[in-house]
């Protein structure tokens, strides 16, 4: 019982730490990479679909992805999404491959930016302590219920807690590295 308690808890904290570098990876540095479009979404013919099932996605140099729609007439389509999504980019066609030229960021963006990101791993280490504190009251809950000894409760907690200090140290570490990713001109 108490290894499953475990287990549930290291796997839910792993799925938040996971969502959290999902997150990172979606905010823009100077740099360009494809994972930036994942979540711009594409009406094909009735349908959201994100723009890498609807076309090629790659990139050119350091500074501009390339997509090439699979279907001539996606092209505007695919410009208009990006065009209107929340990331500030500005596509350009040119036959039927549309260049996305990334501007370069400001120092105001940047710590903006950075604001976001903090926010964005504060919210992952509240999910995760969140998540040791349901371990530990479920173990609570096995105790009361005469499933466990006192002393497999106290070393349970203490696994948990050990658990809880590991992901929040990777969260840290992401943190540091998308800042540090955000800072560097």
């Amino acid at each position: 019982m108490i290894a499953d308690v475990k287990k549930n808890a290291e796997q839910k904290m792993q799925k938040s730490l996971d969502a959290l570098k999902t997150d990172l990876s979606k905010v823009r540095t100077g740099r360009a990479h494809t994972g930036i479009l994942d979540h711009v979404m594409v009406d094909y013919y009735g349908t959201q679909m994100p723009i890498n099932q609807v076309a090629n996605v790659s990139l050119l140099d350091a500074r501009t992805i390339s997509i090439s729609p699979w279907e001539k007439k996606m092209a505007s389509v695919i410009e208009k999404a990006i065009r209107e999504s929340d990331l500030g980019l500005n596509p350009s066609t040119t036959g039927d491959l549309i260049r996305v030229p990334m501007p370069s960021l400001t120092e105001e963006r940047r710590k903006d930016l950075t604001k976001v990101v903090r926010g964005e791993a504060e919210s992952a280490r509240v999910a995760i302590r969140n998540l040791r504190r349901d371990a530990i009251t479920h173990l609570k809950d096995l105790l009361k219920a005469k499933s466990i000894s006192e002393d497999d409760e106290r070393r349970a907690q203490d696994d948990i807690q050990k658990l809880t200090d590991r992901f929040i140290a990777e969260a840290d570490k992401a943190l540091a590295q998308k800042e540090a990713e955000l800072l560097a001109v």
